[in-house]
């Protein structure tokens, strides 16, 4: 029996290819982690949102028994957005399993499939991972970017939304004697509260670029609230790539570059809250197989098939995802000066 014939079996086909790769460890970046992500997969290649805007208004007193005040009726949008494709292919040759010794055939395709694998686990974390992360920190910023710098979806304008302009945080400055550093974290909670109406929220999260964490940190204000407190440890050291509370805000410093352009500028932090239901949501579409049609989608999908030469097989390793917030106006942005 030829070593590729173990390719053949069901051991091999799309479902356990599949199942494999669910199984290798996803690790997100901070984007990834901290806002709570809302997973699910769907059977379509698009998604429809609809939109209602709800009017908030007060009520005048009527007299007893006369008509009471009429209502606007909620006006309803609907969007589609289309779920992007991400594949990569590549392949085993024959002369990578030549010097495979079968112990029979069982362990044969055991020490194959280890090394179907370790080709598929380097796709995930060096190709499927830092995209879903890439495309997950655009939507906290509210517009999603492709790796060769084309927008994918910019969400404020797909919802028809203004984003605020951007808070000055004037962190390099010493305020620390009228406390304006604390002024403006808290008019970026009311903002973000307002932005978000009667949903509630349990924080709010602000991943910094590096000028900007290095200001925050040494700020006077800052450094004065953490003083004589067990938090002040915070605040020693080297700290780069760690996290401050700090006008009812915690600050992250973000740690991530794409093509050696850090994925957040330096002079500035994206802003948005923690803890809301379905506020932050990433849906998967089924793979383009025949035998994925009409399927729910799942994270990642994993498929072989024979060279047409017949020197080895190809694998394609495949994401179907889109990241995106339900509510962009929640999400803002602070900068050093």
């Amino acid at each position: 029996m030829s070593v590729l014939d173990v390719f053949t079996p069901d051991a091999f086909g799309v479902k356990a290819m599949t199942d494999a790769i669910l199984k290798i460890p996803f690790i997100p970046g901070r984007a990834g982690q901290v806002a709570g992500w809302q997973e699910s997969g769907i059977a379509t290649t698009s998604i429809m949102l609809e939109e209602k805007d709800g009017v908030l208004t007060f009520v005048n007193p009527t007299k007893r028994g006369s008509p009471g005040s009429s209502v606007a009726k909620q006006k309803r949008t609907a969007r589609t957005l289309n779920v992007p494709h991400y594949q990569i292919d590549d392949g085993i040759n024959a002369d990578e399993v030549q010097g495979i010794r079968a112990f029979g055939e069982e362990s044969m395709t055991q020490t194959v499939m280890a090394l179907v694998n370790q080709r598929l686990a380097e796709f995930v974390q060096q190709g499927m991972d830092p995209t879903l992360e890439y495309q997950r920190l655009g939507a906290l910023k509210g517009v999603i970017v492709n790796a060769d710098a084309s927008t994918l979806y910019d969400l404020f304008s797909e919802f028809g939304v203004t984003q605020t302009t951007e808070f000055n945080l004037e962190a390099n400055v010493d305020n620390s004697a009228t406390g304006a550093m604390r002024k403006v974290c808290a008019s970026i909670v009311r903002s973000v509260a307002e932005s978000l109406g009667g949903r509630p929220f349990s924080g709010i999260h602000a991943l910094c670029g590096d000028a900007l964490w290095e200001d925050l940190i040494t700020n006077k204000e800052v450094v004065q609230t953490y003083l004589n407190q067990a938090e002040a440890s915070q605040l020693r050291g080297n700290i780069a790539y760690e996290a401050v509370d700090f006008g009812g805000i915690r600050w992250e410093n973000y740690r991530g570059s794409i093509n050696g352009s850090a994925m957040i500028h330096t002079d500035k932090a994206h802003i948005f809250p923690v803890g809301v239901p379905g506020l932050f949501r990433t849906v998967y579409s089924p793979g383009d197989w025949v035998e994925t049609v009409n399927t729910l989608g799942l994270p990642r999908y994993a498929r072989q098939y024979p060279m047409h030469n017949g020197k080895g097989v190809h694998l394609e390793v495949q994401m179907n995802a889109l990241s995106y917030c339900t509510q962009p106006a929640v999400l803002k942005i602070a900068r050093r000066t």
